[in-house]
């Protein structure tokens, strides 16, 4: 039987999930409570559109020549990783057809052990860039703010960087919550220690998610936080020195 996925929603013209002009499939399903996250419609596992690999990449198809040489397909989530099975699908019928594919994941189910560990290397095996978003390197504050270790998801980003696929990293920046000096430094020195990163980059924390967690009646405990200022990302860049990650996927 064809493996189906549970999408939440699909972007035809996605143009900050990947090199170029993507589309991008935004998989239900995540453990993580993150207590920013602006999309948590899509923590359950099942709901949106049901579909197989087939039907996902017919619909991406249909805007291939929107691509150019850079786009091609990006799945993200909710967390994509959940839904591993149907990626790799959708991922193969997409290098058959010769698509770039990039995953956008936090990692919160990366682990070494059977049956993921060889399921997740034919995944790497068609995926031709990961986006991966490091949320805090401090084991204890990535616990409060996710309710996860965060030891997985970095041995995540090593394993990539040891089979040498192209990723880039992401951090966003809350203010008084992911904005820690000690932390910072910690994930600039994590980032230099790993091979073929071509973009490290700050995302500023914003509150377009507010009104779908009270819509789900849902308490916001970062409710009355601001969206951090243009010096304040100015200093986590600068902290960071993202500026020097400029790789050829950018």
């Amino acid at each position: 039987m064809a493996v189906k996925g549970y999408v939440n929603s699909v972007e035809s013209f996605g143009s900050v999930d990947g090199p170029g002009v993507r589309f991008v499939f935004f998989m239900q399903g995540c453990s993580m409570r993150c207590k920013y996250c602006h999309n948590p419609e899509t923590w359950e596992c099942r709901g949106g559109q049901e579909m197989t690999a087939e039907e996902g990449i017919r619909q991406a198809l249909r805007y291939k020549n929107y691509w150019g040489d850079k786009g091609g397909i990006t799945v993200s989530g909710g967390e994509a990783l959940l839904q591993i099975d149907f990626v790799t699908e959708l991922f193969t019928l997409a290098k058959e057809n010769g698509i770039n594919t990039a995953l956008d994941t936090s990692a919160n189910p990366f682990t070494r052990e059977e049956p993921f560990f060889s399921k997740f290397k034919k995944l790497m095996d068609v995926t031709d860039l990961f986006i991966l978003d490091i949320k805090e390197m401090d084991e204890d504050r990535h616990k409060k703010l996710t309710g996860f270790t965060n030891k997985n998801i970095l041995d995540f980003a090593n394993f990539i960087s040891e089979n040498d696929k192209h990723m880039w990293i992401r951090k966003v920046l809350v203010p008084g919550v992911t904005d820690q000096e000690d932390d910072l430094i910690a994930l600039r020195d994590f980032v230099k220690s790993l091979k073929n990163v071509d973009r490290f980059e700050v995302l500023p924390y914003h509150t377009l998610g507010l009104a779908k967690w009270k819509k789900l009646g849902i308490p916001y405990s970062l409710d009355g936080v601001n969206p951090p200022s243009k010096e304040e990302l100015a200093r986590a860049n600068e902290l960071l020195e993202t500026a020097s990650y400029t790789g050829h996927l950018a």
